[in-house]
């Protein structure tokens, strides 16, 4: 809203009402996320994808764990090609892969989220107990993160997957708890840089205790690059999941990920093109489309980046 004013000279001035003129961070954050043209169709996508997975009893034409009896007796042991009745066809027991690409991309996004969240979580509170402490804390911390960093993830799946009982969720618990190191680095950076600032000094000065610092003080601070490398974190979870099942340690049969999907197509991949193109299809998208939300967000949330 402008305000008009004349002078005592005739002359007319226009103001700008400055009070109109205040964007809050959200609203900024968000009209430059939306410049992002990939990120903002990605996100879009993610958003489809993620209806579809929570509908998925819904939407999915068969049950995905049950065989079609009408094939059984053709084609025993032999993947169905695509037809009218299983748009995407069937697997080698005669599922329809549409059903169990729908359910998949549950378990798939529902690990991805789980694990993340664990991972975020732990990754925090280590990183900012890090990087506001310093000193012995610190230094002990940071080499506990350096031995974690040291083994190879991967091979800490299988052996703890292998010792477990198979299930989801000690799948979403292996990788949530081997997925932290990074994101405590990362706080732990920014609590290094912020704990110095003014408003910080003031804190202190007026008696703020060491939880409060951390929690209203330098987190809120430190959220933008948290939220960036959060949205990365999903995809890789996911590929994770996926890994541990192409090898036979994810999601226990009968129940469908991408990834076990795909571990059932590996012997059809000449004769049944059809059994991996969904669930690698999919797998695509999701990392595709969480990168590009990612570099979004962090164009977005960076106010070096900002062109208006």
């Amino acid at each position: 809203m402008s305000d008009i004013v004349t002078s005592d000279s005739g002359i007319v001035h226009i103001q700008q009402n400055a009070a109109s003129t205040q964007e809050s961070p959200w609203r900024m954050t968000w009209r430059h996320f939306r410049r992002h043209k990939l990120a903002f169709y990605s996100l879009i996508l993610l958003l489809f994808l993620s209806l579809i997975a929570i509908f998925a009893n819904q939407l999915a034409p068969y049950d995905p764990n049950d065989i079609d009896p009408r094939n059984t007796d053709v084609r025993r042991g032999f993947p169905g090609e695509p037809n009218v009745e299983h748009p995407f066809g069937t697997d080698d027991f005669n599922r329809d892969l549409l059903s169990r690409g729908l359910y998949g991309l549950r378990i798939s996004l529902a690990v991805g989220s789980l694990a993340m969240l664990i991972g975020i979580s732990v990754g925090i509170v280590v990183g900012a107990v890090s990087g506001y402490a310093g000193g012995m804390v610190d230094n002990v911390l940071m080499r506990l993160v350096d031995i974690f960093l040291s083994v190879p993830s991967f091979i800490l799946f299988l052996a703890l997957n292998a010792i477990l009982t198979p299930s989801i969720w000690n799948v979403i618990f292996i990788i949530g708890m081997f997925s932290w190191m990074d994101i405590a680095r990362l706080v732990r950076a920014e609590f290094l840089a912020l704990r110095e600032r003014d408003f910080v000094m003031a804190a202190r000065a007026i008696g703020v205790s060491p939880a409060e610092m951390i929690w209203r003080h330098l987190l809120p601070n430190a959220a933008a690059p948290i939220v960036v490398a959060a949205t990365l974190a999903i995809p890789a979870a996911i590929l994770s999941e996926s890994a541990l099942s192409f090898v036979g340690l994810g999601v226990p049969p009968p129940d469908a990920s991408l990834g076990s999907m795909l571990q059932d197509a590996k012997s059809w991949l000449v004769t049944a093109w059809w059994m991996w193109i969904t669930p690698g299809v999919l797998i695509s998208l999701i990392v595709l489309a969480f990168n590009f939300v990612g570099d979004g967000l962090r164009d977005a949330l960076d106010p070096m980046l900002y062109r208006r």
